[in-house]
């Protein structure tokens, strides 16, 4: 589940995205401050909650961090509505710091690598476009769920035909000050631990 608020731009309406999937068809049910969004298959893909400032606290513009009292008064506020639905959550870190196991060409793109990546409770493969990815290096991986800087949010996809599952991730796209301009993922120290939340690395 993703969340996201911005009082000036959008008003007070806590956005809850609950798939990373694109519908192609959106249908909305309102009941009372809660609209419910679901696919064209019935199946509930997000909410959004109006008057989300007197069921929670929010102070953030963009995306609000997800934590079990959130989670809880989220819940709260929908039960209250009216409204049926089991948050399935997850907590654990998005960025983390990932170990490349190997490396591979891409059989479809001279510019890209198929890479195995560790990320501490599994191995991702992901397909990167850096000049610099290597075999034995620690990278930012932006996992599927992920919300970047940006906004875009990281999904399981396809890219010329290989699957990739998450993003190995450059200091711009990271938003990081003083970021380099040229192509090239971040390479983290060697200390940096595997599967450990990349803001704990940067401290």
């Amino acid at each position: 589940m993703n969340l996201f608020y911005n009082q000036n731009g959008v008003g007070n309406v806590l956005m809850a995205q609950l798939t990373t999937d694109r519908p192609h068809e959106v249908v909305a049910e309102s009941s009372k401050d809660v609209t419910i969004l679901k696919d064209g298959e019935g199946e509930i893909v997000g909410f959004n909650l109006f008057n989300a400032s007197s069921y929670l606290d929010l102070q953030e513009a963009g995306q609000v961090k997800l934590t079990e009292e959130i989670v809880e008064k989220i819940s709260t506020a929908l039960k209250k509505n009216d409204v049926n639905i089991e948050l399935d959550v997850d907590l654990t870190p998005k960025f983390v710091t990932g170990y490349v196991l190997e490396k591979e060409k891409h059989p479809n793109a001279d510019k890209l690598s198929v890479c195995k990546v560790d990320v501490g409770s599994e191995t991702l493969q992901i397909v990167c476009g850096a000049p610099n990815i290597e075999a034995g290096q620690k990278v930012v991986v932006a996992k599927v769920g992920a919300v970047m800087p940006s906004g875009m949010i990281i999904r399981d996809a396809e890219l010329r035909g290989v699957p990739s599952s998450g993003m190995i991730c450059s200091a711009k796209e990271l938003d990081l000050p003083d970021a380099p301009q040229e192509k090239g993922i971040l390479v983290l120290p060697d200390d940096a631990v595997t599967g450990e939340a990349f803001e704990k690395v940067m401290d």
